[in-house]
């Protein structure tokens, strides 16, 4: 990787929220709007990728008004058929204005503040075009640092009916970055259903 290929700089990275899911466990809500810490969830995590980013996207396919107030453009699908978090990483691919893609999930308040800083040094080192992080050997692929090349393989993978995320990473070029002492041990925690919500509000 030479030139602007190189991600090397906040600038050259777009941060991507993914908030398009259809919020299943947590009762068919929008995830992202969910008072966290007397906060929307979406606003915790926008908080802790915005320094590590040079602009910010959110993903979502509905309550479109409600997840525009935090001051980002926000990207649809494609398609409406809510295929998972690969599709809104390809909204968000073919959206941003930068040759780097960050993304994270809308329900993961703890997510580390120098995820993108060693994502990126990994990409350097490795001349991959994908990266996650893996902690305690399970990999985190939805927290993922790609180049937008990466557009038309994955629209390809979903156009074949491909959903499963890890399968299309693992065809690509990609590196696996160990986490295993990111800071704090929720760094990558989930937060998946209103009771999860509400056993985490006193976290520190």
């Amino acid at each position: 990787m030479v030139g602007s290929d190189r991600p090397d700089g906040i600038e050259n990275i777009t941060g991507l929220v993914l908030a398009g899911g259809l919020g299943r466990r947590m009762g068919g809500v929008a995830k992202g709007l969910q008072v966290f810490k007397g906060r929307p969830l979406l606003a915790c995590v926008l908080e802790r990728l915005q320094p590590q980013v040079g602009t910010l996207l959110i993903n979502a396919n509905q309550a479109l008004p409600e997840h525009g107030r935090f001051g980002c453009p926000v990207v649809r699908d494609a398609d409406a058929d809510f295929a998972g978090p690969l599709a809104g990483m390809l909204a968000g691919l073919r959206a941003c204005g930068s040759d780097w893609l960050l993304s994270v999930p809308c329900d993961s308040p703890f997510l580390p503040l120098d995820l993108g800083e060693r994502l990126a040094a990994a990409l350097v080192s490795s001349g991959a075009e994908l990266a996650f992080p893996s902690c305690a050997g399970q990999a985190e692929p939805v927290f993922c640092l790609m180049h937008r090349r990466l557009a038309d393989s994955a629209a390809e993978f979903l156009a074949r009916g491909g959903r499963r995320l890890q399968q299309w990473q693992a065809a690509q070029n990609h590196v696996a970055v160990a986490f295993d002492q990111p800071g704090d041990p929720q760094a990558f925690l989930n937060i998946n259903s209103l009771r999860e919500l509400q056993a985490w509000q006193d976290h520190a």
